[in-house]
């Protein structure tokens, strides 16, 4: 086949590109530059967007002997990616901008691009697996390194594009890897890892979205209203959040206090304690299915956050996405991260968190219908 390796500069997908060679593909290596000033980004060793992972990738690319080009994505990246960002923010949602990216650029713009240039699949170095099921469809199953497996970021992908997706990495652990790309005489063997956002130069996400939106100053409240605090922005929480608050009144009970509730058009953010964040049940929009969408109630686990535990759950699918009845309690759930849904291995597909169920709103409930 015909393939193109999304080089990213760092150990995974130069050794992806490597083994992609060597089992006979027509190679080329692409790099994506996602900003037209990199610099903006990020610089250094722990992100994707910077110079220096351009230059890395080009020299795996002359290592391999495979021909290497740039991309330019920046703007479908900054309206997809980073301008979605900033909008689910100040909506008072907490989004995952990996897999937005997975889902509009790395796995769309990138694979449509690549097909009209007339390339028949796209390679990465995900940790995940795939495999063909007795019914023909490609299954995406967890990466055997379980402290690597990235099939959360990738719930997004549907069955198109997983059978012009390839993932060489998904049945080795990351130290085989790094030991591979060694004895390849590639320079990027022992290249730290990424982290963080890669658009946000030094990890501060609030600090950057500030410099995005500006200050919006609003109330710091518990939950019976009463002002205990100020911020500059709500769009600088997320629902489950400890550190931070800078409250000006302890609890009545000595105990920390966590982010219940952000209200983005009066940006009252309410505060209250831990025991009030336990979700029971999800209701999630824009699905995508990588399997077959569930005719029935599923049994199976849900997962949360990208490196987040998978919790045992039933899912009904609706007619604008599924319900999820938790039947391991999750704590600090916020609309607009990913819920991903497993059957063992296997991932069936994703939908974005609408609204959380809480055990707090339902004991408030009961009180209320006995006192009446």
């Amino acid at each position: 086949m015909r393939v193109i390796a999304a080089m990213s500069g760092g150990v995974d997908s130069a050794v992806a590109a490597a083994r992609a060679v060597d089992a006979g593909h027509d190679v080329t290596g692409v790099h994506l530059a996602l900003s037209r000033n990199p610099r903006s980004y990020r610089t250094g060793a722990r992100g994707c967007c910077s110079i220096e992972d351009s230059n890395d990738a080009r020299r795996a690319a002359d290592v391999l002997g495979i021909p290497f080009y740039v991309w330019d994505m920046s703007e479908e990246f900054a309206d997809e990616v980073v301008e979605d960002f900033i909008a689910e923010y100040q909506a008072g949602r907490t989004p995952n901008p990996c897999l937005r990216c997975n889902e509009k650029i790395k796995f769309a713009a990138v694979l449509d691009r690549a097909v009209a240039l007339g390339f028949d699949a796209v390679v990465t170095g995900h940790y995940a697996r795939l495999d063909e099921s007795s019914d023909g469809f490609i299954e995406m199953h967890r990466a055997v390194d379980q402290g690597k497996d990235q099939s959360y970021v990738l719930g997004v992908l549907t069955q198109d594009q997983l059978r012009r997706s390839l993932f060489p990495l998904g049945g080795n652990t990351k130290d085989i890897v790094r030991l591979e790309a060694a004895e390849r005489d590639l320079q990027v063997a022992n290249k730290p890892d990424s982290y963080d956002i890669c658009f946000v130069a030094d990890g501060d996400n609030a600090g950057w979205l500030s410099e995005k939106i500006g200050p919006q100053p609003g109330a710091i409240v518990d939950e019976s209203g009463e002002k205990i605090g100020d911020h500059e922005g709500a769009y600088a929480f997320t629902i489950g959040q400890r550190k931070g608050l800078r409250l000006g009144v302890p609890a009545a009970d000595g105990k920390p206090r966590f982010v219940l509730d952000i209200e983005p058009v009066s940006g009252t953010v309410t505060v209250g304690p831990k025991a009030h964040l336990e979700v029971t049940g999800l209701g999630c929009i824009k699905p995508l299915w990588c399997a077959a969408a569930p005719s029935e109630i599923l049994d199976c686990t849900v997962q949360l956050r990208a490196h987040g535990d998978e919790h045992r759950a039933t899912v009904t699918v609706t007619e604008t996405g599924f319900e999820v009845e938790l039947l391991d309690p999750a704590f600090g759930i916020a609309p607009g991260q990913a819920c991903v849904i497993y059957q063992g291995t296997k991932v069936i597909g994703s939908g974005t968190i609408a609204r959380t169920h809480r055990t707090s709103e339902v004991q408030a409930e009961v009180s209320a219908s006995s006192s009446t």
